[in-house]
């Protein structure tokens, strides 16, 4: 299927072509030697052929697996590339995303992209470069120590040259990658550790058709579905004759509970679709009028109770010790993608359903969407293009299926599917509400001897898997497929409990999930899943135990901080602050927050000042001061992006954000019931970074949340006495608790 004719317009001659993703189903792990581990997923696809590719006309062409979401990870990349091969940037083509073209890298999430994709790509490109100087030195008749490399042509000492591309005759790259070509060093480093100018903003902010919601392939027709009332609603009747009349409508597609409508035109659709709601007869289940918060679900359910940190609690016999506790609370949360979720679907005379999503496992979506449709995993073709905002897992797996669906009844036609905001809001898979409780016991100094942390909360994976049942479609067909068991994925501190180990040193430190096997409300991955809650929860209830103290917040946090990197970062933040000199105005308060994103990738430290007004309750934010420690940086300005992104999406989450529910389901169905930060509500934010060349890519895009959320938390008690312990701060909460 490819790119739609006008979109390859606007992007012929570009210095990089952002598309893209490939599925490997069988890849196998590298053949290493024993205890050797190629870089990232170098390990699951070995063979350099398949991420790099000489082609003609001057071109290096890189495949990689991993998608663009906004977060500049193909500038990186390529940057990286371009390094290693000894080319300019401009030389190379990017594909990513098809999942007939590239390697297999899984989900792009988690800030794994540049562990796992950005190191495999430093790998990839050093061995090619090894192999083309070695066919240099075989062609120039000299040692290959001896040649030099500039853009792509290899001098010898005596003049003589040949160029990458006048080497190359086809298959000298069919070997598997061995891990030990040499990776250039720091010095004389071109692209790498410097800021590139992002592939994809030119077509931003020209208004290219570079987002799924613009194509417009030829022949294109409009798909839209009707939503039952709620959740576990089935469809009893409908008379959809008016609407099979109508002219411009192809076809009312009913299969169970599903609905579907394909139109010529978008209004058309629309209007079918508000016509069949008129005559849909549904069984809605009961379930009764209750007063209880998603809070109170989580802590009347039956969990399974994983203890993920377990040591012997410290004898208090000794001494007296006193013992605190707090509970937070986060809501349930919307990805809030400004742009709707859409995909574009086509069923060819082949009997492949070609799909154009915006989704994060492209790969995983289409073998579950092969699943729904009950054909071979072949048969299904996803291509990533970029989406107005993503953030987790959102509806665009979702709005990838229907168009699936819709596309079998009018094949040879691509249907283009675009849910509604109202869809959007009320139909995604939320970030999960949680209930963090925390306690400790101090010494007489008042630091903490004990400390515990219990949190409740729901699987934070519901991913489509290769699963046909969590896609939100597959639920309502005649043969419906069931939703599989949720589950707390990954290793421990990972998913609901990610970040629920505290980074700091205690003599004994007990964490306990409290993991609820099913949802009140619709739940899967949302930036950060279980950290923002978990952090917040931690770097609130230290900042609870430094006042008890009578310490400083920072001095407090140091005291029991031994991991040097974190140390740097957390004074690194409060100095860029000027946390040492900061005179406090009328309303004004401070506050700091601090973590290690899982406990393994980028460290990151927020100080900010907030202005509260007693009267009204709102919370201004003034200033925010961030250091961040990414391990060695490749783009300082596209870190920085992903930081600042981090900070204004958890402002927005803690002053604002939750969802709303009451009889009949979700009431939060517009931008009006569910608002997010304004432009005119973001602070000025500094960012500063600590590069560590030479250590592992750690990844960034994730790590801020939390400590922006926790800071937060800590300035509006500086400033008010004030501890506000649930998300969001809205002014009637802040003034509740300025009452109380």
């Amino acid at each position: 299927m490819g790119v739609s004719a006008n979109r390859r317009d606007v992007l012929k001659g570009a210095g990089a072509l952002v598309l893209g993703f490939e599925f490997v189903a069988d890849s196998a792990l590298a053949a290493d030697a024993p205890g050797q581990k190629l870089p990232g997923d170098l390990n699951t696809t070995p063979k350099i052929s398949s991420w790099l590719r000489v082609e003609e006309g001057g071109k290096i062409r890189l495949l990689v697996g991993k998608v663009e979401l906004g977060q500049g990870v193909l500038t990186a990349v390529a940057q990286i590339c371009a390094e290693e091969l000894d080319v300019d940037m401009n030389r190379l083509v990017i594909t990513s995303g098809d999942t007939r073209l590239v390697p297999d890298e899984g989900v792009t999430a988690g800030s794994f992209s540049m562990p796992n994709c950005g190191s495999a790509v430093r790998q990839v490109a050093a061995e090619a470069r090894q192999i083309l100087l070695g066919l240099a030195a075989k062609k120039l008749g000299v040692d290959a120590a001896s040649l030099g490399v500039a853009d792509g042509v290899v001098k010898a000492a005596d003049g003589k040259t040949a160029t990458y591309w006048d080497l190359v005759a086809g298959g000298e790259f069919e070997v598997d990658a061995t891990g030990k070509a040499p990776i250039k060093a720091r010095e004389g480093r071109r692209y790498v550790g410097k800021s590139a100018p992002r592939l994809d903003i030119p077509f931003k902010v020209s208004g290219a058709r570079i987002f799924v919601q613009d194509l417009r392939p030829d022949g294109m027709l409009h798909g839209r579905v009707l939503r039952p009332p709620a959740y576990d609603s089935k469809l009893v009747s409908l008379d959809s004759s008016s609407v099979e009349k109508t002219a411009g409508v192809v076809k009312v597609v009913r299969n169970g509970s599903f609905v579907g409508v394909v139109a010529e035109r978008e209004e058309l659709a629309m209007d079918a679709v508000a016509e069949l709601r008129a005559q849909a007869k549904w069984d809605v289940p009961t379930t009764g009028e209750t007063q209880d918060t998603v809070y109170d679900w989580l802590l009347r359910q039956e969990p399974e109770d994983i203890h993920i940190r377990k040591e012997p609690v410290v004898s208090i016999a000794e001494k007296p010790r006193k013992v605190v506790g707090a509970v937070y609370r986060r809501p349930y949360h919307m990805h809030a993608s400004i742009g709707p979720s859409t995909a574009v679907a086509t069923l060819d005379a082949d009997g492949v359903t070609h799909i154009q999503t915006h989704s994060q496992s492209v790969f995983e979506t289409s073998i579950a969407i092969a699943d729904m449709l009950g054909v071979d995993k072949s048969k299904v073709h996803c291509q990533h293009e970029q989406g107005s905002g993503c953030y987790g897992h959102n509806a665009a797996d979702d709005a990838a299926a229907d168009a699936a669906l819709l596309a079998q009844a009018v094949p040879g036609r691509p249907v283009r599917v675009q849910w509604t905001r109202s869809d959007e809001h009320k139909w995604e898979p939320y970030g999960p509400a949680m209930v963090v409780s925390t306690a400790a016991t101090t010494d007489e100094k008042g630091d903490i001897v004990d400390w515990m942390l219990e949190l409740w909360s729901t699987s934070h994976g519901t991913r489509p898997g290769g699963k046909a049942g969590n896609l939100l479609a597959a639920r309502y067909l005649e043969k419906p497929f069931a939703l599989p068991k949720p589950v707390n994925g990954g290793p421990p501190n990972y998913a609901a409990d990610r970040n629920a180990i505290a980074i700091y040193e205690f003599q004994s430190q007990n964490v306990t999930t409290h993991f609820i096997p099913t949802f009140a409300a619709r739940a899967s991955a949302e930036r950060g899943l279980g950290a923002y809650a978990n952090v917040f929860a931690i770097e609130s209830f230290i900042d609870e135990l430094a006042a008890a103290a009578g310490a400083d917040a920072v001095e407090y946090r140091l005291r029991h901080l031994k991991d040097e990197r974190g140390r740097a970062i957390l004074q690194k933040a409060a100095e860029m602050f000027g946390w040492r000199d900061y005179k406090k105005t009328p309303g004004s308060g401070r506050g700091i927050g601090f973590a290690r994103y899982k406990g393994l990738a980028a460290y990151c430290a927020v100080a900010m000042e907030v202005v509260v007004d007693r009267g009204s309750g709102k919370v201004r934010v003034t200033r925010v001061a961030c250091a961040n420690d990414c391990g060695e940086v490749v783009s300082p300005d596209g870190v920085k992006n992903q930081i600042e992104g981090g900070i204004v999406q958890s402002l927005s989450w803690t002053l604002k954000e939750a969802v709303r529910f009451g009889p009949g389901g979700v009431r939060s169905a517009d931008w009006a019931s569910y608002p997010i930060l304004t432009f005119s509500e973001v602070p000025p934010i500094t960012v500063e970074l600590i590069d560590r060349p030479g250590t592992p890519f750690l990844g960034t895009g994730e790590a801020s949340q939390g400590p922006t959320g926790a800071a937060l938390a800590n300035a509006v008690f500086d400033a008010t006495g004030a501890r506000l312990r649930d998300i969001p701060f809205t002014p009637a909460r802040v003034k509740a608790a300025l009452q109380a």
